[in-house]
């Protein structure tokens, strides 16, 4: 049977790039939209699951969450920008509304020791910590880390750009 990466999509304009930027690495994935069932995630069997980004926020009560089966399979799950906010609060972490949004180019820090990140920097700084050239699109934050999360990345003005739970293998950026 074939590895199968499973993409939620959030209605994020990059989500098809994620997509061809996995099967690339030769790795099969399907695109399906946030709110695929239960009994279909689970049908899917999938190996991984990234959830996507958004242009909505986490802080609003309406806006769409991962199906909870997400963070009950098992199995590594990757969520970005939005995908890592509603990780976030649905884990019992806190989200809100950034006083500073970021958009453009930034320049993350590597924190910690992360599998994530292991042998992923475009260059160190002074003090041999990984730095990543990225580009960042976002107005809501992280403020609180869901329990057996730690920071595994920061940019100046957003203390948690990376999170991780290696034990569960939950990963956000």
């Amino acid at each position: 049977m074939q590895d199968k990466i499973l993409i939620l999509d959030f209605g994020s304009q990059v989500t098809q790039l994620i997509a061809r930027r996995v099967r690339e690495a030769g790795v099969y994935s399907e695109l399906h939209g946030h709110d695929m069932s239960e009994a279909d995630i689970r049908a899917f069997n999938p190996k991984g699951i990234i959830l996507s980004g958004s242009h909505a926020s986490v802080t609003e009560s309406d806006t769409a969450r991962a199906p909870q089966v997400v963070f009950e399979l098992g199995v590594p799950v990757l969520g970005i920008c939005y995908g890592m906010q509603t990780m976030a609060a649905q884990l019992g972490g806190k989200v809100e509304n950034g006083l500073v949004r970021e958009f453009g180019y930034a320049e993350v820090r590597a924190r910690g020791h992360s599998k994530l990140f292991n042998g992923v920097e475009d260059r160190q700084n002074a003090e041999a910590h990984g730095l990543l050239d990225v580009w960042m699109s976002h107005g809501d934050k992280v403020m609180e880390m869901p329990p057996g999360f730690k920071v595994i990345a920061e940019t100046p003005s957003c203390p948690i750009a990376g999170m991780a739970d290696e034990t569960r293998r939950f990963y956000a950026l």
